[in-house]
C-alpha cells in the first residue's frame, strides 16, 4: 500500500469531488492534512511514514477584501525551509498540483523545486522582473503527451479536458516536459491575476502586457535527490471527473513511490 500525505488549503476547491479521486485509487492510502498544520510534516522523521507528499495547497499568501490592497506574502519559517531541504536531500518524492504553483511566493527555492511559479502580483524571479501571471477558467482544450514516461502510461497521445489554464513562469531549463496544451499562451487569452486580487476585476487583461509563455502543463524534474511531478490541470470537477486526469494522478503517485523514480532522481543529482 502506498501511503500519501495529501496537503490542501490556501485556495478554494470542491472537496467532495476532489477527495473522491483518491478514494477510488487502488493500492493508495492517503492522510489528509491542511495548511498550516501540514508544515510540521516537513521533517524527515515525521515524513518517514509517507511514500510521497501530494501538494494541492497554496501556502504563504494572505488575501484581503479591501479594494486596492495587495495580498500579503508571509515568509516560511526557518524550520520549514530547513526541513524541506532535508527532505529533498534524502530523496522524498513530491507531486504538486494546479494552484500549488503559486505557493510560498517569497521562497525562491520552493519555486525551483517545483519548476516554476504563478505570480499573483508583479515580482522578481530568478533575478528578473516579472509581471503577474494570467489565468483563464473553464477552457476546453486538447492535451498532448510530449514524450514516453511511466506517468503517461495508458494515456492517449491527445485528449480533451475542460479546466483552468495558467500563463505563468515555467523554468523550462530544469524540467522534462510531459504534457502540453493546444492553446495560445498569450496575454489576450488570459486574465491578469493582479487585476483580480487587488482591483477586484476578475476577468480583465486591460493594460496587462504579459509576454507569451510556454504551453507546458505537466512535467517531471528533480529537486536535490527527490523526484518531482507537477500537473497543472486540476482546478475543479471538469478535471476531477476526467478519466485521463484521474489516470495521470494515479500514474504519478505510482511512479513517484517507486524505486525507479528515486534511482532516476539520484542519478540526475550525480
Amino acid at each position: 500500500m502506498i501511503e500519501v500525505l495529501l496537503i490542501t488549503k490556501g485556495h478554494p476547491f470542491e472537496k467532495e469531488a476532489f477527495f473522491q479521486i483518491f478514494d477510488a485509487m487502488d493500492g493508495v492510502n492517503y492522510t489528509h492534512v491542511e495548511q498550516p498544520a501540514a508544515q510540521v510534516f516537513f521533517d524527515p522523521d515525521l515524513a518517514r511514514p509517507y511514500d510521497l507528499f501530494v501538494c494541492y495547497d497554496m501556502p504563504g499568501i494572505v488575501f484581503h477584501d479591501e479594494p486596492g490592497r495587495a495580498p500579503d506574502f508571509p515568509a516560511p519559517s526557518a524550520d520549514l525551509k530547513n526541513g524541506f531541504a532535508k527532505l529533498l536531500n534524502c530523496g522524498h518524492p513530491f507531486l504538486f498540483l494546479h494552484h500549488a504553483l503559486a505557493g510560498w511566493p517569497t521562497w525562491p527555492e520552493y519555486a525551483e523545486a517545483m519548476g516554476g511559479r504563478f505570480l499573483y502580483t508583479p515580482g522578481e524571479l530568478r533575478g528578473k522582473p516579472c509581471l503577474d501571471s494570467g489565468y483563464r477558467h473553464d477552457v476546453t482544450y486538447t492535451v498532448e503527451c510530449t514524450t514516453r514516461h511511466p506517468v503517461l502510461e495508458g494515456i492517449p497521445e491527445t485528449f480533451e479536458i475542460t479546466d483552468e489554464l495558467y500563463l505563468a513562469e515555467i523554468f523550462t531549463d530544469s524540467i522534462v516536459p510531459l504534457l502540453a496544451a493546444r492553446h495560445e499562451f498569450t496575454a489576450q487569452n488570459f486574465y491578469s491575476a493582479a487585476h483580480a486580487v487587488i482591483d477586484g476585476r476578475l476577468f480583465s487583461n486591460q493594460d496587462w502586457h504579459h509576454p507569451p509563455g510556454p504551453n507546458l502543463i505537466g512535467w517531471v524534474k528533480t529537486a536535490g535527490n527527490s523526484p518531482v511531478v507537477y500537473l497543472q490541470p486540476g482546478d475543479g470537477p471538469g478535471a476531477y471527473g476526467n478519466p485521463h486526469y484521474r489516470r495521470l494522478l494515479s500514474n504519478a503517485i505510482l511512479w513517484l513511490a517507486s524505486d525507479d523514480a528515486r534511482a532516476w532522481a539520484a542519478a540526475q543529482a550525480g
